[in-house]
């Protein structure tokens, strides 16, 4: 009964579903960054891989606090990767 009551709140809530999932790995990226692991370490991670798939991953990637923390370059050579895969 409580999901019913919620779903009627906001019966578009399941379109914003993935946004709080991108926002943990975005934070979980930025942190294991910090502690120098490569970032094709971290995006090969479980917690990534089950909580983002490859577009998802690709939007935490274009997001600008990502990109000023990983730097450009290396965030253009993974959007590639991805792309091509």
């Amino acid at each position: 009964m409580e999901r019913l009551t919620a779903f009627l709140r906001n019966p578009f809530s399941f379109l914003f579903a993935s946004k709080g999932s991108e926002e943990r790995v975005a934070v979980y990226i930025l942190r294991e960054h910090k502690r120098g692991r490569s970032l094709s370490d971290i995006l090969d991670d479980p917690y990534v891989r089950n909580h983002c798939s490859d577009r998802d991953i690709s939007r935490v990637l274009e997001r600008p606090e990502v990109i000023r923390a990983l730097g450009h370059d290396i965030v253009s050579a993974h959007l590639q990767t991805l792309q091509n895969s």
